[in-house]
């Protein structure tokens, strides 16, 4: 071995030592995390090839740590012994906190949320392969094969479409705002199972993450550095030059365990904009919702500015309370009796919603600048309402037009808002307008 090859070897083992002496929150079996903001969307990757026949896939998802979450990469992993499963572990919100419900093996995919990761975890079960004989065997539909032979493959597209729950918002946790998904009979039996815990190897590929700054969602805002890898030793080796190069430092940690993307504010107004959309909500109600959506966020706002960008403890159980109450009356008014006809002058203003819920998920928009763009689109759902009601439960032509012409001021408001400069990473240092 030459002296550059000890040296290099040395090194790893070093970097390793390091990472695995440093105490972190696992969020794995027997360890119960909660957390009282809700954790970032699941990133969009694609799965990397099979490295070897005799692999399974187990999808990435936000874990929680020192430095607030954290992205833990997709990996496909051998099973502790043959015929057993993987259950994706799960965020669920319950008493006004959002709760790690650990992953496990076992002979049947249990519950994992209702939350679609993807790539045969669609929401129910698992649909990217099964056991046959002690041998796994591939679904070719969902899995992605690369350059590797594998002679146990069958295809069944028709499983995923019936276990597939829709996530276009991409959703990662289960309750309040997120995936409305409730265990049926056979994931209960599949919990009364034996089971058994993660794996040691899936274990340090979580310690791994966990050190890797780029990793972190408040450094990365959504887009993990790495989403998802063939091997963990393949990533375990990026980490560790990461954790050398750019180890986490007290800042790191002070602002993830302060960062909250908007998401709650975002859910809240995405699911206004489906109920316009489907017809689930008329204008009158969108506007209630529009209208209370405006105050919170304004309450967000007007808190931050007073403590220097962030939140207290209080005032987020305090918002989270509120956000709580206005769920519950989005959820009434989209399953009351008031429905309406899916309508162009609707769909524009469902738009409007949806663009709001962008700007707050990416972080474009401050809950000042929603707060604002809530309260126009509130009037302009109100006017709408009270014309329709007025003339029988339609629009006039001038009245369309004038609709439109408030639409068009308050799309300009929308992309000002977005393009000003003023980020909601700058509002958690106290830069919030």
């Amino acid at each position: 071995m030459s002296l550059c090859t000890r040296v290099k070897s040395l090194f790893i083992a070093a970097a390793a030592a390091i990472l695995l002496a440093v105490p972190v929150a696992q969020a794995h079996a027997g360890v119960f995390v909660s957390v009282a903001i809700a954790p970032p969307a699941l990133p969009v990757y694609a799965q990397p090839p099979l490295p070897a026949p005799g692999y399974i896939w187990t999808p990435g998802y936000w874990a929680y740590g020192d430095a607030g979450y954290y992205w833990v990469p997709g990996v496909w992993v051998m099973a502790p012994r043959p015929g057993l499963l993987w259950t994706p572990g799960y965020w669920g919100f319950m008493g006004g906190l959002y709760a790690w419900h650990p992953g496990y093996w076992g002979p049947h995919v249990g519950f994992y949320g209702g939350v679609n990761y993807g790539f045969g975890y669609m929401g129910v079960g698992f649909c990217g392969g099964e056991w046959r004989g002690g041998v796994f065997a591939y679904n070719s539909a969902v899995a992605n094969f690369g350059g590797v032979r594998v002679t146990n493959v069958y295809v069944d597209r028709t499983v995923v479409e019936r276990n597939t729950i829709v996530n276009v918002n991409h959703y990662s946790y289960n309750g309040g705002g997120g995936i409305q998904a409730r265990e049926s009979a056979a994931e209960m039996q599949a919990e009364r199972e034996q089971h058994f815990e993660a794996t040691s190897n899936q274990m340090q590929h979580e310690h791994f993450a966990g050190q890797d700054r780029s990793q972190l969602a408040s450094v990365n805002h959504g887009l993990p550095g790495t989403m998802a890898s063939s091997r963990m030793d393949s990533y375990h080796q990026v980490a560790m030059r990461n954790a050398s190069s750019h180890p986490i430092s007290d800042g790191d940690r002070t602002a993830g365990r302060a960062y909250n993307p908007n998401n709650r504010e975002a859910n809240q107004d995405q699911r206004i904009a489906n109920g316009l959309r489907s017809g689930q909500m008329t204008a009158g109600e969108a506007s209630r919702a529009e209208k209370s959506q405006s105050a919170i966020d304004q309450q967000v706002h007007d808190d931050r500015v007073a403590n220097g960008g962030k939140l207290t403890g209080q005032e987020r159980q305090q918002i989270n309370q509120e956000q709580n109450a206005a769920s519950r009356q989005i959820y009434n008014e989209k399953h009351n009796d008031a429905t309406i006809a899916p309508n162009e002058v609707n769909n524009r203003m469902a738009n409007q919603q949806q663009r709001t819920a962008n700007g707050l998920r990416s972080g474009q928009m401050t809950s000042g600048e929603a707060s604002r763009t809530n309260a126009n689109q509130s009037n302009n759902a109100q006017q709408v309402h009270n014309e329709r009601m007025a003339n029988g439960g339609a629009l006039t032509q001038q009245q369309r037009r004038q609709a439109n012409q408030q639409e068009n001021r308050n799309s300009r408001q929308i992309y000002n808002e977005k393009h000003n400069g003023n980020t909601a990473k700058g509002a958690e240092h106290g830069h919030e307008r």
